[in-house]
Formats: structure tokens, sequence, C-alpha cells
């Protein structure tokens, strides 16, 4: 696999190519959807395909900064109201809208992939039940934790979406 001015290691690649497959796999749940089908709400819980995948896009590049920028630039502009919006639609929003944001985190995590120095570079983590006090984690392992979430919701959605239509993402 190569970026325009990278040719990745193994190891490299092979994180690019496992966090694009889950991410398709999340992305290919509200294919053929509208706005209205997007935002429904299908299950008792609270969740919907577009607050999913909103979540998982805004998840992704917070890891980002951490691997960039330690927790303080992890945890810059958090608020529990802020929270609560990456699970839904806000006025105005689209899920086209939230596709387009959940590309453009992508594309960047896929370059920090490529691009950073050493992937055994570590931040500790942030004071939060939690994590273990005094962990720290490598861009690795952030990365690696960045594949776990998306696969996690990519499953979520995906329950979330045979409820709408009957649509599986496999199978």
């Amino acid at each position: 696999m190569t970026t325009p001015t990278t040719t990745l290691s193994r190891e490299r690649a092979d994180l690019v190519e496992t966090l694009d497959r889950h991410r398709e796999f999340l992305r290919f749940t509200v294919r053929g959807l509208t706005d209205e089908q997007a935002t429904r709400r299908t299950t008792v819980s609270e969740l919907t395909l577009a607050g999913v995948i909103k979540h998982v896009a805004s998840t992704e590049a917070t890891w980002t900064r951490f691997i960039e920028g330690g927790p303080e630039a992890m945890s810059a502009g958090w608020t529990p109201e802020a929270w609560a919006r990456e699970w839904r639609l806000e006025p105005g929003e689209t899920l086209a809208d939230v596709l387009a944001r959940y590309e453009e985190v992508a594309r960047h995590t896929d370059e920090l992939v490529a691009t950073l120095p050493d992937l055994d570079a570590d931040h500790p983590l942030p004071e939060a039940p939690w994590f273990e006090p005094g962990a720290r984690w490598s861009a690795r392992r952030t990365f690696l934790h960045i594949i776990a979430e998306t696969a996690q919701h990519a499953g979520h959605a995906d329950v979330l979406r045979e409820s709408l239509d009957g649509q599986k993402t496999m199978g």
C-alpha cells in the first residue's frame, strides 16, 4: 500500500487496511438510507445509524489528537453536552455531512499511520476511572484501540440496520 509520499511498512499497511475494512462495514450499514431512516431508533436504545457513525468519527478524531498531542489535546473542547451531540444529527446536519466528516477523519488517521516517525511513541492516558492510573499508550496501541472501537460500533450498526429493514452487512 502506498500514499502519495510514502510506501508503507507491512505493519502500517496492516493497520490502515484493517481500519478501512471496519470503516467500510460501518459505512455499508447506511448505504441507500435517507436521513430519516438513518436517524430512526430501531431498538430500545437511543442509538441510531447516523449517530453511531458520527460518534465513531468523533472518537477516531479524539484518539488521533491524543497520538499527536497527548491527553491535553484529546480533551480539548470536551464537555458532557459535546459528547451527547456526538450521538445525534443536529438541526441542519445530514447523513451525507456525517459521512463526509468521517472521510476527512479517516484520511487524517491514515496519513498519521503513514507518516508518524515512531509507532512506539507514547503518552500518558488521561485520568479516568476506566484507565489504570499511570498507564501510557503508544501510537500503535492507540491505533489498535481505534480499530477495536470501529469494529465494535460497526457491529452495533449492523444490528440497527437489520432492525430497520432486514439488511445485513455480512450475510
